[in-house]
């Protein structure tokens, strides 16, 4: 059957061909790939497709369902999307390392097993670091290898995990796991890297700043919302979550303040976004599921907006530092809108994408009561609305005038951008479109008055904060300096203690040995004194003497027998 051929296939193979085509023919090729896989998934009925017996278990290479399909068509979309971003590079390599990339995420996010699952995870990882790589320098190598070495750790977790579910189950079925035991917290432990959970996520904020401008774009769709989408299919409704969200939303915040290089602010943002859509996975009811799963598929667009609009300025621009920039809007002006547009989105601005989504899982968290949560996820708002929806404009197009004057993006990045701009735009106006798409029914409605009057006065609020913050000199400026996160803990007082350590245990043997071979070489001399002529072993030993030590040794002999 035709539905039995895994449409991640249509990518990964397709992409093989892309350094074998002449330039117009290949860039048509690139774009076909992503939409015949489109129609492929419209016409692909509900179920599982693609079963393959493998010893004694049924993997199933196509499962489809609403919320397959739901990322399916955003991860295709988000495709789509960076092809057309990355037109105008000539690097092959990048073309079919994204292309593979894509795939391969689109292919987990249908496997039906955690075989397949596995397999797909870990094409992921060895496809998107060559996006790192294309940078060629050698900070971006040492960058990549890290990256890379995280991200099979990932899979080594998913996979151990996997066998021991197997063992215990006696099923390889990808569907709800669960705390229940081992293989769940070994697999939660995959899943959480690739979703960046608290110090898991240190990876996202070295490798996603470090690729190509337009790598950045492709990494930014994939390899957390694989994260989040397995997160939703195996630990909904897993409390745990909860907590680790709420910790996920607030701790970026106060890095993206002071953080000078634009495109690490914004991965912080991606990380502070993540904790909102864990939040609700942990939740697990159906407005909270159908909120997570809906703010992945806006941040997808409006997180790889904001991307496009930095890697336009980088380009043009040469950095994406925030000391170095300010004045663009004067050379960049559709870039400019753009990045507002983003901005607005991530913020949660009436009609916006962020608006329609973010909000579901807010109301989730405060219908379950969860008044702590909602208050951290509350101030999550407002910090994002503060990194993402000011601080990456105004320090880019705004701000003091650098006296940078440059091109505008070319006309396939703004393209590309203009697409997402008004995804996010038609999203945030008619959202009952993306509300069809989720897995459960929605009975949920947006544009209340209370919500609205909330909002806004939230937004209000913060850009006057922001603004009395600048005024006074009490914002954090930018400045050329680098940010210790967490990594630093194992990636400098770790190999200092491992090497102290080992230096330690080293002197330590090095003494035993100096003690053991002097222990010997005492035991040797005294041995061969006695063995001389008149030594202790070998001299004539009086008769009297040894019937004594007879008489002794006998004498112990029957105390011991006769002793009760």
């Amino acid at each position: 059957m035709i539905a039995d051929f895994p449409v991640a296939l249509i990518l990964i193979l397709g992409a093989a061909l892309v350094p074998l085509l002449p330039g117009a023919v290949r860039r048509a090729w690139m774009l076909l790939l992503p939409v015949a896989a489109f129609g492929y998934l419209l016409a692909m009925p509900h179920g599982l497709h693609g079963q393959v017996e493998f010893l004694g278990q049924a993997l199933v290479l196509m499962r489809v369902d609403k919320l397959s399909l739901l990322f399916g068509y955003i991860f295709l979309l988000a495709a789509l999307l960076s092809v057309i971003y990355a037109l105008h590079v000539e690097d092959t390599m990048q073309h079919v390392a994204g292309l593979v990339y894509a795939g391969s995420a689109l292919g987990a996010v249908f496997a039906g097993d955690l075989l397949t699952l596995f397999l797909y995870w870990e094409l992921t990882a060895v496809s998107s670091v060559l996006l790192v790589w294309a940078r060629r320098g050698e900070h971006s190598a040492a960058i990549g290898l890290r990256y890379v070495v995280v991200q099979l750790l990932s899979g080594l977790f998913l996979l151990v995990g996997a066998l021991l579910h197997w063992r215990a189950t006696g099923s390889l079925a990808f569907g709800h796991i669960g705390l229940s035991g081992t293989a769940g917290l070994l697999i939660l432990i995959g899943f959480g890297i690739k979703s960046a959970f608290p110090f898991l996520h240190n990876w996202l904020m070295d490798a996603y700043p470090e690729a190509t401008p337009t790598g950045t774009v492709f990494l930014s769709a994939f390899t957390t919302k694989l994260g989040i989408y397995a997160l939703a299919r195996g630990y909904a409704g897993t409390e745990e979550l909860v907590w680790i969200g709420t910790v996920m939303a607030a701790f970026p915040i106060f890095y993206a303040v002071i953080e000078n290089d634009l495109r690490r602010v914004l991965a912080y943002s991606m990380n502070n976004q993540l904790g909102f859509m864990v939040v609700g996975i942990g939740i697990g009811s159906e407005l909270a599921l159908n909120g997570a799963v809906a703010h992945a598929f806006a941040d997808i667009l409006f997180k790889g907006l904001l991307f496009m609009s930095m890697g336009a300025v980088l380009l043009r621009a040469g950095t994406v530092k925030g000391s170095e920039l300010g004045g663009l809007y004067k050379s960049m002006p559709w870039t400019t809108g753009f990045c507002m547009v983003g901005a607005a989105s991530i913020s949660a601005f009436p009609l916006f994408s962020g608006f329609v989504t973010k909000s579901m899982i807010m109301s989730a968290t405060a219908g379950e009561g969860m008044l702590v949560t909602w208050l951290v996820l509350l101030f999550a708002s407002a910090g994002v609305f503060h990194h993402a929806g000011i601080k990456i404009p105004y320090f880019a197009f705004f701000a003091h005038d650098s006296g940078i004057r440059c091109e505008e993006a070319p006309h396939n990045m703004l393209l590309a951008m203009a697409l997402a701009a008004a995804l996010c735009i038609g999203i945030g106006v008619f959202p009952g479109a993306l509300y069809a798409l989720l897995p459960f029914p929605v009975n949920y409605e947006p544009y209340t008055t209370s919500h609205i009057l909330a909002q806004l006065q939230l937004l209000f609020f913060s850009a006057l904060a922001f603004a009395v913050l600048m005024r006074t000199g009490i914002y954090p400026p930018e400045l050329r300096s680098v940010n210790l996160d967490s990594d630093w803990l194992y990636r400098v007082p770790l190999p200092a203690v491992i090497v102290a350590t080992v230096r330690l245990m080293q002197r330590i043997l090095d003494l035993l040995n100096d003690g053991v071979a002097s222990l010997f070489g005492n035991l040797s001399a005294h041995v061969r004194r006695h063995r001389q002529p008149d030594g202790l072993l070998l001299r004539n030993w009086p008769t009297g003497s040894m019937a004594l030590w007879a008489m002794t040794m006998l004498l112990a002999w029957l105390v011991l027998y006769y002793i009760p």
